[in-house]
C-alpha cells in the first residue's frame, strides 16, 4: 500500500512516500479501514523530531486523526459493516483493566495513541480495534471528519471533566487559532462561558471572534496577564494552556482565587518554575490533561452531526505532500486544522 513513512527522527526530509508498505492484517475484534483523510497534530511533529521519551520502532507511520471507509471487519465485530463511513477514536487501551471498564480508558497503563507507538493514518489502510470506530457524521466531509477527534476530545476532557465549566465562567484560551484553540473556543461558548482567546495576528484574531470568542488579545503585542487583569480585576475562572514553558506561569497569574489551569502540550518546552505559596494561598488547581475517555467522543460526534460544533479545516494537502504539510504546521501558518487527503 501507499504510505508516508518516517525513516529516521529529525527534519521533514525523513518523511518518504513509498508504494509497497505492507498492508495491515486484522484480528477477530478489529476493523480494516481504507483511509480517506488524516489530520495533522503537533504530536506528529514531536514524534517525527524524536522530542518525546516514547519513540516508535522505525520505519513508522504518523497520523492520529483518521476518517475513512470500512474495508473489512473481523469475525467478532458487530454493528460495523463493510462500506461504513467512519472516524477513528485515536486512543488505544487494553479494554479489560479497571480504568478501561470504568470509563477512564485514557488512564490505562497500556494506553497509546494511534501514530505515537502504533502505526498511524499516513497510509491507504489502517487496522484498529472495533471499539475505536465511530460512524462519521453525515454532514461532514472526510477531511472535516478527520479534523476533530484528538483536539476536541482533549479539550472536552479539560473543560468539562476537569474544570467543570459553567455558563458564568470566564475562560482564557492560549493560541486560539490552533486546533485545540479552535476546539476550546467552540466548546467554551457551547457551555455559555465568556471566552478570551489569544492570537498572533490581526487576521487570526478576527477569525477567533468569528468563531465565537468574546475578546482576543494579541500575545505578541500585548502583555496578556496585564490585559486580562484590566478586563477582570479578580482574574478568570479557567485557563486552557497547551503552549508550555512560555505561558505556564502567566496562566497561573491570570487566574482568580480558586481558579483552574488545565494544561496539555509543551510546544515551547516542558520546564518551568512555580511559586508554590502562590498556588496554595490562592487555592489554584493545576489540572493535567492527557487525551480523554473514548466515550466522550460519541457525545462530541453527535454535537458535530447536530451542527452545534463546526470543523475548521485550514488547508488540505495530498498525502505525497506530507513534508510541506509539516512545514506549514510548524510555521504556524494555519488557522484550525491541516489535513492530508489519502
Amino acid at each position: 500500500m501507499r504510505a508516508v513513512i518516517l525513516e529516521n527522527f529529525g527534519g521533514v526530509e525523513n518523511l518518504r512516500l513509498v508504494e509497497d508498505f505492507p498492508k495491515p492484517q486484522i484480528k477477530e475484534d478489529e476493523v480494516l479501514i481504507r483511509v480517506k483523510a488524516v489530520a495533522l497534530n503537533h504530536l506528529d511533529i514531536w514524534v517525527r523530531t524524536g522530542a518525546l521519551a516514547i519513540k516508535p520502532e522505525l520505519p513508522h507511520i504518523l497520523g492520529s486523526d483518521i476518517s475513512g471507509v470500512v474495508e473489512k471487519v473481523g469475525s467478532l465485530v458487530r454493528d460495523i459493516k463493510e462500506g461504513d463511513e467512519v472516524v477513528v477514536a485515536p486512543g488505544l487501551s487494553c479494554g479489560v483493566c479497571y480504568e478501561c471498564q470504568s470509563g477512564q480508558d485514557n488512564h490505562c497503563r497500556h494506553y497509546d495513541i494511534i501514530g505515537l507507538r502504533s502505526k498511524g493514518g499516513y497510509a491507504q489502510y489502517i487496522s484498529v480495534p472495533a471499539r475505536n470506530v465511530i460512524k462519521k457524521p453525515k454532514n461532514l466531509s472526510f477531511e472535516e471528519a478527520s479534523s476533530y477527534p484528538l483536539t476536541f476530545l482533549t479539550v472536552w476532557n479539560a473543560l468539562v471533566n476537569k474544570a467543570h465549566i459553567k455558563p458564568y465562567h470566564r475562560v482564557l484560551i492560549w493560541g486560539g487559532s490552533s486546533g485545540v484553540g479552535v476546539a476550546g473556543i467552540q466548546l467554551a461558548k457551547l457551555f455559555g462561558a465568556f471566552v478570551i482567546a489569544t492570537a498572533g495576528s490581526e487576521e487570526k484574531a478576527k477569525r477567533c471572534l468569528e468563531l465565537g470568542a468574546d475578546m482576543v488579545i494579541n500575545h505578541y503585542q500585548e502583555d496578556v496577564v496585564k490585559r486580562v487583569r484590566e478586563l477582570f480585576k479578580e482574574g478568570v475562572d479557567i485557563v486552557v494552556d497547551h503552549v508550555g514553558t512560555q505561558t505556564f506561569w502567566k496562566s497561573v497569574e491570570c487566574l482568580k482565587r480558586g481558579g483552574k489551569l488545565v494544561f496539555f502540550g509543551t510546544t515551547t518546552g516542558s520546564q518551568t518554575q512555580i511559586d508554590i505559596r502562590y498556588i496554595f494561598v490562592r487555592e489554584i488547581e493545576l489540572l493535567g490533561v492527557y487525551m480523554g475517555p473514548r466515550a466522550d467522543l460519541f457525545k462530541i460526534t453527535e454535537l458535530f452531526e447536530r451542527g452545534l460544533l463546526k470543523p475548521v479545516v485550514d488547508k488540505v494537502f495530498p498525502l505525497e505532500e506530507a513534508q510541506e504539510a509539516h512545514r506549514y504546521l510548524e510555521e504556524s501558518r494555519h488557522f484550525g486544522k491541516v489535513v492530508l487527503k489519502v
